[in-house]
């Protein structure tokens, strides 16, 4: 059975008022390492096929090594003129330099929309800082809970992979080496008042990472002190910092390098470990997706290189000063194709700065792109995701949403799925907090296998199971 038919079937079952299908969205939301979080759940789980999910997480890897090759392959080893096209400032730089490691770790979540066809990349989320890994976690396996889910499951084939589960065994890993024979003392480090927005989010990963038996301390970085060239909270000697701050924010505050000195002094003693390295920004920024998309900017890659880009990566252009001064062919197309492209700012997340073209008219579009170059923005080609069918359990009426999904990935592959979504039609831009009607769901691969779960979900870890 396809994954359009799984859904087909699962709407069929929900639709009658004394479903028990009804009933997992608020079993998830009662689940207890979910009580920090207040978010809305969609009425019912996403569905993909394991296929798809396996053949998007190889093409993301590649991808993603060609993106980390790009310094050496397209710039020479010239760092500086690399950063310089990305839009990085001084300030930035200098914290991405002096912390070092410059190469980061495939850690992230890439954010895709599936067109109807195949997934399509949107951004790539490098680094620590990108949330939602224990959300995606327990939202699973909390569904998995409610018998109703769990025998439609087992009769459907469906499985997940528990992105937490992938955390901790990375985690463990990395800390070995400060750590041998133990768990690493983690410390997930806040940039000062984070917590107050961030906080339940980061709760919820930490009650996540708890249950499958790592222990992770929460803290800002104005709590924390350097003591023998280790970093400490209180009394406690951190063997690894779970960073979830970025450059910017060292930058831009008079007093960043103070609150970071104690890490920094930590971090270049060896004695505390930081996962992962600020260079991680760097790679995630939107430029990157630019350089891989042009064929004026990628002719040191191998043809199969470009094949797989041109698969996976819509169109996408950088726009700045320069190109503004200079490209009048790029400006002239994107003024003319405004109705089909979207701007994106390059090193902000969540929708924040970015201009959907075809919900403005062309002097708004023209003004963006002109003020969004100072800054450095990308111009990205529109994805239609396709419509997700689901049961309104007040109405009984079948609705569409529109999705973007998320794939969490670690240096073992991939590492599971998570959803955004929002009704279709109301808006251009897909996000979990700026979007008022915002809804999340947990996402199901379906095998096409005939013995359901005996195989690995996408990436190397094991999928679990209905019991």
């Amino acid at each position: 059975m396809s994954a359009e038919r799984v859904v087909a079937q699962y709407n069929e079952e929900f639709r009658p008022p004394g479903s028990d299908l009804r009933t997992v969205a608020q079993h998830i939301k009662d689940f207890p390492t979910l009580a920090s979080w207040h978010g809305e759940n969609l009425a019912r789980p996403l569905f993909v096929a394991e296929r798809e999910i396996r053949e998007f997480a190889s093409d993301l890897q590649r991808l993603v090594e060609i993106l980390f090759s790009l310094p050496n392959r397209t710039f020479g080893g010239d760092l500086d003129a690399f950063r310089s096209v990305l839009g990085i400032s001084a300030g930035e730089w200098e914290a991405i330099r002096r912390f070092g490691d410059l190469m980061p770790p495939y850690y992230g979540r890439a954010d895709m929309y599936h067109d109807g066809t195949s997934f399509k990349l949107l951004e790539t989320n490098l680094g620590s800082e990108t949330g939602g890994w224990g959300l995606a976690s327990e939202m699973s396996r909390a569904a998995l809970e409610v018998d109703a889910f769990a025998d439609f499951a087992r009769r459907n084939r469906l499985g997940y992979v528990h992105p937490v589960r992938a955390v901790v065994e990375a985690l463990r890993r990395f800390g070995a080496r400060v750590a041998p024979g133990r768990d690493p003392v983690v410390a997930l480090l806040e940039w000062r008042s984070g917590l107050t927005d961030y906080g339940e989010l980061w709760l919820n990963f930490q009650s996540a990472l708890r249950w499958e038996g790592l222990d992770i301390l929460v803290a800002e970085v104005s709590d924390v002190h350097e003591r023998g060239g280790a970093l400490y909270l209180g009394d406690t000697k951190i063997d690894v910092v779970y960073r979830s701050f970025v450059p910017d924010q060292i930058a831009e505050e008079p007093d960043g390098w103070d609150l970071v000195a104690p890490l920094l002094r930590a971090h270049r003693a060896g004695g505390t470990l930081l996962w992962t390295p600020l260079s991680s920004t760097m790679f995630a920024n939107k430029a990157c997706m630019a350089l891989l998309s042009d064929p004026a900017r990628r002719r040191d890659l191998s043809e199969d290189e470009c094949r797989l880009i041109d698969r996976v990566l819509p169109w996408t252009r950088l726009i700045n000063t320069d190109a503004l001064k200079t490209d009048t062919d790029l400006v002239d197309e994107c003024l003319e194709r405004r109705e089909e492209l979207i701007l994106k700012v390059n090193a902000r997340g969540g929708g924040v700065g970015a201009v959907v073209g075809w919900e403005t008219d062309d002097a708004t579009w023209r003004r963006a792109l002109e003020n969004s170059a100072v800054e450095g923005c990308v111009v990205q080609q529109r994805v239609i995701p396709r419509p997700e069918l689901v049961v309104d359990p007040e109405s009984g009426e079948t609705e569409e949403w529109h999705a973007v999904y998320g794939m969490f990935y670690t240096p073992r592959g991939c590492a599971g799925a998570d959803a955004r979504v929002v009704p279709a039609g109301s808006g251009g831009i897909i996000t979990g907090t700026s979007h008022a009607k915002a809804r999340y769901a947990t996402v199901f691969h379906q095998s096409e296998l005939p013995a359901w779960g005996e195989v690995p979900a996408a990436g190397e870890l094991p999928a679990d199971a209905a019991k």
